[in-house]
């Protein structure tokens, strides 16, 4: 994923330009300088990278939206007080990677990965406080689009005190979850429910009453399938377990840090300003 490399380096200091630049049909690295108000999911065309400004970029009062869209990097941002979602990545896009940013107070999800998108990473992220962090699929109905899609990798996350969705998966295979810091989650970790598949291991649950559902279903889905290992559970439950699921090695090779080493790297590396 290149994301803007090789096209211009453009500064964007208030709506009317960040706007501007994330609707452009140019290969674009867009830097955020300060806060940026904006209201609903905004359109972001292929072949951009967003990136804030130490520790100034910030999007707030609306988000980005991803619609057959494609080899995207967001980068190094704080997102607040979304009306809909933080971010969603829609309609068969693709090659999207969400990296060091920080989201709290969005009214709906933080990160919504839907309808036939595929190849996304979520990495070293900070979700602070959030209720739906991470939606995988948006409805039971959608097998016809999502079935043989929604391949996501989510790792180094920080689930600090957020609520639920971590994610929760419907129909996406394989979904891998790996060294993130899962803290005071409330109501679970992870769900990989309605035929989903999720490879689950060396987390960090740390007072997650039910870390994972797979084989009993959640709320109104069905069962879906869920490997786990590696796992470090501290004042938490067990995770369900069930089925096989198609390795994330058949797509890409991966090393893992410890499952106990995982509070102190993600505390000390995710969210936005903890990259140069």
């Amino acid at each position: 994923m290149t994301g803007g490399a090789g096209g211009r380096t453009v500064t964007a200091t208030n709506a009317t330009e960040f706007l501007d630049y994330i609707d452009s049909t140019e290969t674009l690295i867009i830097r955020v300088a300060g806060q940026i108000n904006i209201t609903s999911k905004q359109g972001v065309r292929p072949n951009k990278t967003i990136i804030g400004v130490g520790t100034s970029g910030h999007i707030n009062g609306g988000g980005l939206d991803f619609y057959r869209s494609y080899n995207v990097i967001v980068r190094n941002l704080r997102f607040t007080n979304a009306e809909d979602d933080a971010v969603n990545v829609g309609q068969e896009s693709h090659h999207i990677w969400i990296d060091h940013n920080s989201f709290s107070g969005a009214v709906d999800g933080s990160i919504d990965i839907v309808r036939g998108a595929d190849y996304v990473t979520v990495s070293w992220n900070h979700f602070d406080h959030s209720d739906k962090s991470m939606l995988i699929s948006h409805s039971d109905g959608a097998a016809s689009t999502d079935i043989g899609h929604l391949k996501v990798t989510i790792h180094h996350n920080f689930f600090d005190n957020s609520r639920q969705r971590h994610p929760r998966i419907r129909f996406g295979e394989p979904v891998h979850v790996f060294n993130n810091y899962f803290l005071n989650n409330e109501l679970y970790g992870v769900a990989s429910v309605q035929q989903a598949g999720a490879v689950v291991e060396n987390n960090y649950f740390e007072n997650v009453p039910f870390p994972c559902f797979s084989a009993s279903g959640y709320a109104d889905s069905g069962p879906g399938r869920l490997v786990h290992r590696g796992n470090t559970f501290v004042n938490s439950g067990t995770c369900e377990a069930a089925g096989s699921v198609v390795e994330p090695r058949t797509y890409y090779s991966y090393t893992m840090d410890s499952a106990a080493s995982v509070p102190g790297l993600v505390r000390a590396g995710a969210g936005y300003g903890k990259v140069s």
